[in-house]
């Protein structure tokens, strides 16, 4: 993944709408509080710590975990989430310091708005939204502060990048033409996850005790108890508060174990107690996404978008190549 390509999808104005809902769904991060801080990378003037780092890796690490890779698979991911992650901190500090250098800014009345889409999409009243901040270790004075710096960005990128581009129409028919495969039907899953987990010194003992729970758990399922609520009540996974909920993929995606438990169920079945290396699990299927094969017109909009979405990145990562040469970064291991 590179770090501008990150960075592009994470600050747009659509990323906007993603960091609302990471923020309204993600359990409360403790990381700070957990790690003895240090400085992980100078960028110029400023710093990167730990505990910044530990906080963009959590909830992409709590998935990670519950998609049932192996030991070695998930700290080779972990390893590369990790890069990534600071690569793409290091990104924001230098942006953040052209927004500095540009005089950018935004009115209260612009993070006002924002901060009002946010309540829109995710159907939030405004006490909803203050009750939630503090489990998040936010006040509504430094979600504000998120927003703003989102938006700062955002008017970078249009500043810098997205004023100067144009998708054509005969852009849009030559990808449609070569990229037929994309637009045939497909079918996604919607998953949900209640994991037990084993320790590593456990006996047999222990795990026939630990998988009796969850035999417990999967005969409360078969008489017709609510699954997202029996993953918060009962799973041992940082998306337990989120009812277990993995959301969206492909069965390509998934493991192979998986995968084959989940080939051939329909939405609203689950999964056997499966014995994976998280410790025992139970995979719910909430609901199956399936689009039909789409016509060059109802697909446009979207070929318009993406295009112009990999213009950004292009010319994006060519200028923050550019910012990276004339800074100072020193990454600290």
């Amino acid at each position: 993944m590179k770090s501008g390509m990150l960075f592009c999808r994470r600050y747009g104005l659509a990323m906007l709408v993603w960091s609302c809902m990471v923020f309204c769904t993600t359990a409360g991060i403790s990381a700070a509080s957990e790690l003895v801080d240090r400085i992980v990378a100078v960028v110029n003037d400023d710093i990167i710590l730990l505990s910044e780092l530990e906080k963009q890796i959590k909830p992409y690490h709590e998935r990670l975990r519950s998609m049932g890779y192996s030991q070695e698979q998930e700290m080779q991911m972990l390893v590369e989430l990790r890069k990534d992650m600071l690569d793409n901190l290091i990104d924001e500090k230098i942006t953040d310091q052209q927004v500095d250098r540009l005089g950018i800014s935004v009115s209260q009345k612009e993070i006002d708005n924002a901060l009002q889409r946010v309540k829109e999409i995710r159907s939030l009243t405004d006490e909803q939204l203050r009750k939630a901040l503090p489990r998040q270790g936010l006040t509504m004075e430094e979600y504000r502060k998120q927003l703003q710096e989102q938006l700062l960005r955002s008017k970078l990128l249009d500043y810098e990048i997205k004023s100067k581009i144009v998708v054509t129409e005969a852009d849009i028919k030559r990808y449609y033409e070569t990229h037929l495969e994309e637009f045939g039907g497909e079918k996604k899953y919607h998953l949900r996850t209640i994991i037990m987990r084993v320790p590593s010194f456990a006996d047999e003992e222990e795990k026939s005790r630990v998988r009796q729970k969850m035999e417990e758990v999967y005969n409360q399922l078969e008489k017709g108890a609510d699954f997202a609520e029996m993953a918060r009540r009962y799973s041992e996974s940082g998306l337990a508060a989120e009812g277990g909920d993995l959301g969206l993929f492909n069965l390509e995606e998934i493991a192979p174990q998986f995968r084959e438990a989940l080939k051939g169920k329909s939405a609203g079945s689950y999964t056997p107690v499966l014995d994976t290396e998280q410790g025992y699990q139970i995979f719910f299927i909430e609901d199956i996404v399936e689009t039909p094969a789409k016509a060059l017109e109802e697909v446009s909009a979207e070929i318009q978008n993406r295009l112009y979405q990999e213009q950004v990145d292009e010319k994006f990562s060519a200028w923050l190549e550019d910012l990276r040469k004339n800074s100072h970064i020193k990454v600290i291991q």
